[in-house]
């Protein structure tokens, strides 16, 4: 039963910063006012995003070394990510097409490097912009990924908290010293297509290396990933610098605290890596202060009531959870990605409210969620389970060879 699964409270941390993030999107169109005098106070986006990323760190490096393969931990995260990313992406060109919705304009940028860009991930991070606003979370989560496995093929995984206290400490001193880069510097200097067209192909050439049987091979290919990760969040990121070593900071957090849960760790050596990660996220957003899109006041509180959040979830990891909450973490990929869509159509056709309405704002929930249901049953669920058997077909060659040489 999903309530008494052992990860029972990540499934109950997603699905609680999914409703937020929905929440924080869609009041937008159903709650303006509401939102206006919420957001100086409480960051909601951020809020839901964190645990989210907290929620990642966790599990991400769980996964790549339960398999201890880094070609079947791409197979799995291509096919729980990718399929369910497709069919969003198709419907909203679908209604694009049709008038009910638009798309971003992508200025200068051709429709192959757009769509390249969006087929990496990583398009966040490439100076492109997102078909839908969410996705940009995804381009830092496919960073996480790569970085993931390059420390993994260079037998420097185990390290969590050291690089989560290293990226935090290095997002306070940039913004103490005033370092600061404009939104895609990178793409600017060497121009947005060229990136595109070197990032994908580097990318390509580090997943198949770092998924190689050669272990030469392997360590090449994961450190050209994990290079190239950190290179884009350093410079090319839209989000400030500091921010962007935060989120890597905060990721590697959620790892920390994973392999002190698994005895690979001390939980003071977990805690000490919390305090200085929460000491330097906070110190950095007060450093920073307040701008046109940015408010410290909401921005800090999200962010301690995101590791609040996840404290607590961890705290309750023995506990018996409401099957509700758990059953909404296991459709929770579908609800982030599937209500911009339906937002798009909403504010294109009916339009935006002028005075806030709960009434529409729950209305808007209880059209979306079993919506998610069918996304999750049909598209998400079986890739899911196509990505597992593909997987378990060729982890058994991979792992002859070896079981031989130790016979």
């Amino acid at each position: 039963m999903a309530g008494s699964s052992r990860l029972g409270w990540l499934d109950a941390l997603r699905g609680i910063a999914a409703l937020v993030v929905v929440f924080d999107h869609s009041s937008y169109t159903f709650m303006a006012d509401f939102r206006r005098e919420l957001m100086p106070q409480f960051n909601t986006s951020r809020y839901g995003i964190m645990v989210f990323f907290l929620v990642s760190g966790y599990i991400i490096p769980a996964s790549l070394e339960r398999r201890g393969c880094v070609r079947t931990f791409w197979i799995g995260r291509i096919f729980r990510v990718y399929p369910l990313w497709a069919a969003v992406v198709t419907a909203l060109l679908a209604v694009n097409l049709s008038g009910i919705a638009e798309i971003p304009d992508f200025g200068q940028q051709s429709a192959a490097a757009v769509a390249l860009a969006h087929a990496t991930m990583l398009q966040e991070l490439l100076g492109t912009p997102n078909l839908l606003l969410i996705l940009w979370t995804l381009s830092y989560e496919m960073s996480f990924y790569l970085l993931v496995v390059a420390l993994f093929t260079v037998r420097l995984h185990r390290q969590s908290a050291a690089i989560a206290v290293t990226l935090a400490v290095l997002a306070a001193v940039s913004v103490t010293a005033g370092v600061a880069l404009p939104p895609s510097a990178l793409s600017g200097l060497v121009g947005t297509g060229p990136l595109i067209a070197f990032a994908s192909i580097a990318m390509g050439v580090a997943i198949c290396c770092a998924s190689a049987r050669s272990s030469a091979l392997r360590g090449v290919g994961g450190v050209l990933g994990g290079v190239q990760a950190f290179v884009l969040v350093l410079f090319n990121g839209t989000v400030p610098l500091w921010e962007g070593l935060v989120i890597l900071a905060v990721m590697f957090l959620g790892t920390a605290v994973y392999r002190a849960e698994n005895g690979q760790s001390t939980w003071r050596n977990a805690a000490g890596t919390a305090v200085v990660v929460v000491a330097c996220g906070v110190g950095s957003a007060y450093r920073y202060g307040d701008g046109d899109h940015f408010t410290q006041r909401g921005w800090i509180i999200a962010f301690l009531l995101a590791v609040l959040t996840f404290g607590v979830g961890l705290a309750s990891r023995r506990r018996r959870l409401p099957r509700m909450l758990t059953g909404l973490g296991a459709i929770s990929y579908s609800v982030y990605m599937v209500h911009p869509v339906l937002l798009a159509v909403i504010d294109s056709t009916i339009g935006r409210r002028r005075q806030d309405n709960l009434a529409l704002e729950a209305a808007f929930f209880a059209v979306l969620l079993p919506l998610c249901v069918l996304t999750y049953r049909y598209i998400e669920a079986p890739s899911q389970a196509w990505g597992r058997r593909l997987a378990q077909r060729v982890q058994r060659p991979w792992r002859a060879p070896q079981k031989a040489r130790t016979g």
